[in-house]
């Protein structure tokens, strides 16, 4: 049977949730809400990267991210952080919407999928 580790679980959902070599991130926002989207892009990537470490993986071995913006207006701001985020030449696949958040103040959430570093 495939292992299933589960980390900063509640009753209703885990940050991490590894199967095999598999890395699952749940949706992560910023903590500075009343931010404008670059900080909390920014805020928000900071989270993801302490996360996946966690893990056993990096930046490198993200293979897909769902972005989720309050406003699509925000998408290029989004995207100024994002690209310098992202090590060149490892860009996941990646898609992004436009989506009602959990709270009015959120601009910007993510989901990761990764792999465990080899």
């Amino acid at each position: 049977m495939s292992k299933i580790d589960r980390m900063g679980t509640t009753e209703r959902m885990s940050k991490i949730v590894i199967h095999n070599d598999t890395v699952y991130l749940g949706g992560q926002v910023a903590d500075n809400g009343d931010a404008a989207i670059g900080p909390q892009t920014e805020n928000m990537l900071s989270k993801v990267d302490a996360l996946i470490q966690k893990a056993g993986s990096n930046r490198e071995h993200i293979l897909s991210a769902t972005v989720y913006l309050r406003d699509m207006k925000d998408f290029a701001g989004m995207n100024a952080v994002w690209d310098q985020w992202i090590p060149k030449g490892h860009a996941p696949a990646r898609a992004c919407v436009e989506a009602r958040l959990a709270r009015p103040d959120l601009l910007v959430e993510v989901s990761i999928i990764a792999a465990r570093k080899g």
